[in-house]
């Protein structure tokens, strides 16, 4: 069978939302953005005039610009055109030949979300972005634990993602007023089960309201403490290199120091790779970002 026709239908609201079982709370220094399969082909099959989809990408474009402000990384998931039989396999029986009989066009990110010069953006196999790609690899990398799941459609990828994420210890978030579905029901079935099984739901607006984190030594810390995946007590006066930093991990902490508003060069962590060392650093460069 194919993808149906859908019908619009109302974004749910915040009061709809089922209970969350966990406490958990998204944390920039800790998340990833994935954009879920937001191609030109997936949302060809709701009305283009619809309130749902104009919502739907209105909340993705707020969420990208929050991620972007605090140096949240932005991931995508895309289909490719070419889908191999062999590579499509059990695909072909539940969903035909998507996009392989499709106008290759249809294979881009809608333009409003299209990704941009940093973004990484990854070939999509299965309902699961971990499944055949580089995703929990990258979140290694990145020492991040948290992803933060929107797009199409909710019951399908998104909800499957999220599951994925938790059985390898990845919290999570699947913003329900980001994401779409075939129906209502199959909507809030896809947040209901989230959030008693797998993760949390959230909402656009809880999140994007969120001040952007002050910077502080404590920040830092808790910063190379993720990236290293340690919660030893380093010495501050140590190279961090010791402790398995490497070049991409200090690369990512200078992108979000300049997110943030502090200028500090690659070259310039690598010089003398410490805590005391980087703290002096962000402190001579940009005294007014410092926590009091």
């Amino acid at each position: 069978m194919a993808i149906p026709s859908i019908t619009d239908y109302p974004m749910p609201t915040p009061e709809a939302f089922p209970a969350n079982r966990t406490q958990w709370q998204p944390d920039p220094a800790r998340a990833v953005l994935l954009i879920h399969d937001m191609q030109r082909y997936f949302l060809r099959f709701y009305d283009a005039d619809g309130a749902l989809v104009r919502q739907l990408v209105d909340n993705l474009v707020a969420i990208r610009r929050w991620a972007r402000e605090r140096g949240v990384p932005v991931v995508y998931t895309a289909q490719p055109h070419e889908q191999p039989a062999a590579d499509r396999a059990l695909l072909n029986d539940m969903w035909g030949p998507g996009l392989t009989t499709a106008d290759p066009a249809l294979q881009a990110i809608v333009a409003p979300l299209a990704p941009e010069e940093g973004d990484t953006v990854l070939t999509k196999w299965r309902y699961s972005a971990f499944q055949r790609s580089e995703l929990l690899s990258l979140l290694r990398q990145w020492g991040r634990d948290q992803l933060l799941v929107g797009g199409v459609y909710a019951h399908i990828g998104c909800m499957i993602t999220s599951a994925d994420a938790f059985m390898n210890d990845i919290q999570p978030f699947l913003v329900g007023d980001a994401v779409a579905d075939f129906s209502p029901d199959d909507h809030l079935m896809a947040l209901r089960y989230v959030a008693t099984r797998c993760g949390s739901v959230i909402t656009t607006k809880s999140l994007v309201d969120t001040a952007a984190p002050t910077l502080s030594r404590d920040w830092l810390v808790k910063r190379v403490r993720a990236l290293i995946e340690e919660e030893v007590d380093f010495d501050p006066d140590e190279n961090l290199i010791y402790y398995g930093l490497d070049s991409v991990q200090v690369m990512l902490l200078a992108s979000e120091l300049k997110e943030r508003g502090v200028a500090v060069r690659f070259e310039e962590l690598t010089r003398i790779p410490t805590l005391n060392a980087w703290w002096s650093l962000i402190e001579s460069k940009q005294p007014q970002a410092i926590a009091a």
